[in-house]
């Protein structure tokens, strides 16, 4: 008889190497570890509302391609055994992993989720750009934002190569072939030292234009950017040449090169607030229309945008409204 119990446990192992490797789903998962709390498969299936003989079925394929039995069957219910127990913790693993998985593609399907690529001009981040992100951080922790700082011209080039989704430049650089959303402004002013011919010429009451303003040396930033632009616009209009001393990347290095006296700047009032102190320069009004800019949205095709970034275009879009 003992070879005969031998021979049955033999054939019953056998009888669980049927199909090699394992290929089951989640289905199956849930009903092996509701099995496994519930101990029964009537009730199983009850809770995930399948058919009893479905349910067993999947059980069984399950021990088949796992190779062993993974339950004790007894008269009133099923129990697991050492095997099913070691099976359950990584069942279990699978469904949270499956679940979060879940959760994190209906949060990108939301706009709760992604990475953002926006591309804006200098004047746009140093000014206003920041607390706009940072409202963006506090709705969408999720989002990450990959922001490439660059000149108005390579603004609109960046979006339309598709190396950015959304673009903030200077209005006034070119008419983007792109869906444009207005947004922020602001007023340039020209910095001089304190003891600078212009600063006097304004301090006894005159206005300064255009006209005067080109009459001396200037610093201007590199070629593309927004300002660069608006002083070649204004000698064109003028019929005056630029004297253009020296071109350079940021509003720190022409700020340095107007404390050396090498020349003056054109830059935005508040970026002038932070950056240079008004005991040593001069920050002086341009009466010219080219002195207010308008800074607009650009970005890709609505059906090209993925639902992170028609989130943060739209908080752009509403923060824009609320400054008109």
């Amino acid at each position: 008889m003992g070879k005969n119990l031998a021979s049955h446990a033999s054939e019953e192992r056998n009888a669980y190497r049927i199909a090699p490797g394992i290929r089951f789903d989640l289905v199956t998962l849930r009903v092996f570890v509701a099995t496994a709390e519930l101990g029964g498969i009537t009730h199983a299936a009850a809770q995930l509302h399948l058919v009893p003989a479905a349910a067993s079925r999947r059980i069984r394929e399950l021990e088949e391609q796992l190779g062993m039995p993974l339950f004790v069957r007894l008269p009133h219910g099923m129990a697991l055994n050492d095997a099913g127990r070691a099976i359950l913790a990584h069942a279990r693993s699978i469904l949270h992993a499956a679940e979060r998985m879940q959760d994190d593609m209906q949060a990108f399907l939301q706009g709760n989720r992604g990475v953002v690529r926006i591309a804006a001009c200098t004047s746009a981040v140093l000014q206003f750009l920041t607390d706009d992100l940072r409202r963006s951080h506090q709705l969408y922790p999720n989002i990450h934002i990959d922001l490439h700082e660059m000149n108005s011209e390579s603004v609109i080039q960046a979006v339309q190569r598709g190396v950015a989704d959304i673009g903030i430049y200077e209005q006034s650089v070119s008419h983007a072939s792109l869906p444009l959303i207005p947004n922020r402004h602001d007023r340039l002013c020209v910095v001089t030292p304190i003891d600078h011919p212009l600063a006097e010429w304004v301090a006894s009451k005159q206005l300064l234009t255009a006209n005067e303003l080109l009459q001396h040396d200037l610093i201007g930033l590199t070629e593309g950017a927004s300002i660069s632009i608006m002083l070649t616009q204004l000698a064109r209009r003028l019929d005056k040449p630029l004297k253009m001393r020296i071109r350079v990347g940021s509003f720190d290095s022409m700020a340095a090169m107007i404390s050396c006296g090498i020349g003056i700047g054109l830059m935005p009032e508040s970026v002038a607030r932070q950056i240079i102190s008004t005991s040593e320069f001069a920050h002086l009004s341009l009466h010219d229309p080219l002195a207010e800019r308008q800074f607009v949205l650009c970005h890709q095709a609505h059906e090209a945008l993925s639902m992170a970034t028609e989130s943060i275009l739209t908080l752009l879009s509403h923060v824009s409204e609320a400054t008109h």
